[in-house]
């Protein structure tokens, strides 16, 4: 059997998120919907999906979408990514035993229509003591050891609590994790991801990041914050919230949508920080058709595709996608600038405390 490539090797630029399928972020997940978005997703070069089995009932949407006649004769399993996570079950319970994280990844796979995933994540790490979360690790390993599972790595908000977390899990299992994703810190509301957190995940061994939520979560754009069946679980406070909606005022002053500068905001930022041996990937949100298009437009003006899939930039950030302009660039940063002055002291304002892990520390895992 030919040995696995790196995960650096084989990972898209770009992924979509399973998150707008389920009840937190729409009032009516349905499959006809979710079929839709997907194959249209897939028409415009996307081969990457992230989702969790806590985004009820993403994971049945989606495996029932990609296992429908229309899909499956047009993209072979082999040629996208499916990526979802274990441990989180609701917004106030988490199970990481060794029993319930072999049964929640058999379960994904029936949801899913699978026979492997690619990339399984223990989901919000801050909610269990990390002893919890290594022990789940291994467990993953062991999956990973008979097929079922093709790379591994951790998600969640705090920085140093993941940092710390992927130091641990190399020390103790002689390997270090695939990959880290992190949400909402790659933005231009807060940008702590690239100041603080890459270089810690690179101590760590790690030369995958999934940056998630570039409008944290909804934050950045016209509308405010999405409010689905379950109602407004958003962490922000009324006062970053206002400067979201004045920030969308300003762009839309001038002919911009807030969403779209913003989402051009991560992924450049994203392309800015990648190398030939780490890199970052950005998972945007679509919810319907019209949203995946609207934000794979906008990711054409930052990143490029060959042959319908999408491409990582040889030069970082300094390289326009397919439809950029000079112009359009310069324009961006003036922007990038008015909203950071907009958010004035709400400006890199985390959802918790997280002090940056330095070698060796322990610290308290925080509480969001």
């Amino acid at each position: 059997m030919a040995p696995q490539p790196s995960l650096i090797q084989v990972l898209p630029p770009l992924i979509l998120g399973g998150a707008g399928f389920s009840h937190q972020l729409t009032s009516n997940p349905n499959p006809l919907r979710t079929r839709e978005v997907l194959k249209r997703a897939f028409e415009l070069g996307i081969r990457a999906i992230d989702t969790s089995a806590y985004y009820e009932p993403s994971e049945e949407l989606i495996g029932a979408a990609l296992s429908h006649r229309e899909m499956e004769s047009l993209y072979k399993r082999q040629e996208y990514f499916l990526m979802t996570k274990v441990g989180r079950i609701s917004a106030t319970k988490s199970d990481y035993s060794p029993a319930w994280i072999r049964h929640s990844v058999h379960r994904s796979l029936q949801r899913l229509r699978t026979t492997y995933l690619d990339v399984v994540f223990c989901h919000d790490i801050e909610f269990v003591p990390e002893d919890n979360v290594l022990e789940a690790i291994g467990v993953l390993l062991e999956m990973v050891a008979v097929g079922k599972i093709r790379y591994i790595g951790i998600s969640g908000y705090p920085i140093g609590l993941l940092a710390r977390v992927a130091r641990r899990a190399r020390d103790m299992y002689g390997r270090p994790l695939d990959v880290i994703q992190n949400w909402a810190q790659m933005t231009l509301q807060n940008n702590r991801l690239e100041r603080e957190g890459l270089h810690l995940f690179k101590d760590a061994g790690v030369s995958c990041v999934c940056s998630s939520s570039p409008l944290a979560s909804g934050l950045l754009r016209d509308e405010g914050v999405p409010v689905g069946s379950l109602g407004d679980w958003h962490p922000a406070p009324e006062g970053l919230r206002q400067a979201a909606r004045d920030a969308a005022f300003y762009t839309k002053s001038v002919g911009q949508s807030l969403a779209s500068l913003s989402l051009r905001y991560a992924i450049r930022r994203a392309q800015y920080s990648s190398t030939s041996e780490f890199s970052v990937a950005t998972i945007i949100g679509g919810t319907s058709v019209r949203e995946v298009e609207e934000n794979i437009s906008t990711a054409l003006e930052v990143l490029r595709r060959k042959d319908g899939i999408w491409q990582w930039n040889s030069k970082g950030g300094s390289e326009l996608g397919e439809t950029g302009s000079q112009e359009q660039l310069e324009d961006d940063t003036l922007l990038f600038n008015g909203v950071k002055l907009i958010m004035g002291e709400w400006r890199n304002y985390s959802f918790s405390e997280d002090p940056v892990t330095q070698a060796g520390a322990l610290l308290v895992p925080p509480k969001l």
